[in-house]
């Protein structure tokens, strides 16, 4: 199936990504600097040091698939964190970084959320 939805775990890169790197590559970042294993299915956002590209890397039944965005103009919201290295997003906040939305400046109403 191709498609992202809130069903997924997101997982932001906080350091800047060479964005030449492929499948091999950006899964050899998520096993060896971000601790995680590649194939759990959760989605693993990547972006370079202009912060105006992102990859995001998931793997689904079968394989690997591989999101890339390019602006053409603008820049990618920085997601800062005290961790180094990876950053639990929120379907919704990736949604806010993708249209260009910064996100303090967004106040979210209180939702029910399952335990």
């Amino acid at each position: 199936m191709i498609g992202l939805s809130s069903q997924h775990k997101y997982y932001f890169y906080n350091e800047t990504c060479d964005m030449r790197k492929g499948f091999n590559g950006l899964s050899g970042i998520v096993t060896n600097l971000m601790g995680m294993n590649p194939l759990d299915g959760s989605v693993y956002v990547f972006i370079n040091r202009g912060r105006n590209r992102m990859k995001m890397l998931v793997y689904e039944q079968g394989g690997f698939m591989l999101y890339y965005k390019r602006l053409e103009r603008g820049y990618f919201e920085q997601i800062t964190s005290k961790n180094s290295g990876t950053v639990r997003i929120t379907w919704e906040d990736l949604v806010l970084l993708i249209q260009g939305i910064k996100r303090k400046e967004i106040k979210r109403l209180k939702r029910y959320q399952r335990a």
